[in-house]
């Protein structure tokens, strides 16, 4: 697979694009998956494992990445998953421990140059947050199985198709079936599976049982049990997955403030400094537009308090005015990316101008 494969792939994992990299797998249905990045010599798998992003995760199990490539320490994504899960507890584990777990269950022996499995790690989630137990020493209910199955396909689903840029690839949407229609397919296999039962006890039994009233409000009462049990999971779901996207927000607007200081402040520097690529200028949304850029600096501001706003928009404009950055980094720009460089540091600039000006 060629560099710029891997890069898109690995931008979108970076940028948490779930519905992007879903539609460029679907589109490049040959793309390798399994290739080693950055000085870890981490995989995809890997990387959405630290970022604890089980809807990446999940996709790029049912597009062939290997669970059993391991990076330099030796690690198998399930350590990650296994130490994520240790420092936020039962939700990260429920996220990617298992369905790792359940994808691949001899990953969970695998030692990584350390000598440690991910079974050894997930011991000392035992006594905190008994997440970790021996399963059997219970006695398990297939009908209960059954429905949790039906369930984790479901989450999978949603999971999958839930994400920002929703207007976006609607096309290649459009088949997905809504909540309505999932609800009403999960019921209809639970009584057809419920029917199938009782056909078969009676027949053992040498007689056949007629349904009367009280087995009709039963099998009622349990079907409006049933609708609002999957509707209280989908509530949970968005909830969640709401949640997920504050966080990716977040978190790029603080790797962004990050990156800022690292590179403008080094850059007055007096010590001799590297030179400078389009992809090494702390842009706000890297490959992103003027729109996503302007949206990383101003996420979790209050428009409606003018003076923060405006102190916000001032600090923007000092970063990305044209003349002060090529005061800054001026010398440090590769020649053959310079003018792209000063080009989008002029339109961030102006954009960040434009809403100051509306202020007034």
């Amino acid at each position: 697979m060629g560099k710029s494969k891997q890069k898109r792939i690995l931008r979108y994992l970076e940028e948490g694009s779930l519905l992007k990299l879903k539609a460029y797998l679907r589109k490049h249905k040959d793309l390798e998956l399994n290739f080693s990045h950055g000085r870890k010599l981490r995989s995809p798998l890997h990387i959405a494992c630290s970022h604890g992003d089980d809807a990446i995760l999940r996709l790029l199990l049912k597009h062939g990445s290997d669970p059993l490539q391991t990076d330099l320490n030796g690690d198998v994504p399930l350590h990650l998953a296994a130490k994520r899960a240790l420092k936020y507890g039962k939700e990260a584990y429920d996220d990617l421990v298992v369905p790792l777990r359940n994808h691949c269950p001899e990953a969970m022996d695998i030692s990584n140059k350390a000598g440690v499995t991910p079974h050894d790690l997930l011991q000392w989630m035992k006594p905190k947050q008994g997440v970790f137990k021996n399963e059997s020493s219970r006695s398990v209910d297939p009908e209960q199985q059954w429905r949790e199955k039906l369930l984790g396909e479901c989450q999978d689903e949603f999971f999958e198709t839930f994400g920002q840029y929703e207007n976006q690839f609607l096309w290649d949407e459009k088949d997905e079936e809504d909540f309505g229609d999932w609800a009403d397919r999960i019921r209809k296999e639970y009584f057809v599976k419920q029917r199938a039962r009782e056909q078969r006890e009676a027949a053992s039994s040498g007689h056949k049982r007629s349904k009367g009233r009280k087995e009709t409000e039963e099998d009622e009462r349990s079907r409006r049990e049933l609708l609002k049990k999957l509707e209280r999971e989908h509530a949970e779901y968005l909830q969640r997955a709401a949640r997920k996207e504050e966080e990716t927000r977040m978190g790029k607007k603080r790797r962004y403030e990050e990156s800022c200081a690292a590179t403008f402040q080094s850059s007055s520097s007096k010590a001799p400094q590297g030179f400078l690529g389009y992809d090494d200028i702390p842009w706000p949304a890297p490959r992103g537009s003027l729109e996503e850029m302007v949206a990383v600096m101003l996420h979790g501001t209050d428009k409606s308090d003018t003076s923060a706003f405006r102190k916000l928009l001032r600090r923007q404009q000092i970063i990305w005015h044209p003349d002060r950055f090529a005061q800054r980094c001026g010398s440090r720009l590769v020649e053959s990316d310079r003018q792209r460089i000063l080009d989008t540091v002029t339109a961030l600039s102006q954009e960040i101008n434009r809403l100051a000006q509306n202020l007034r």
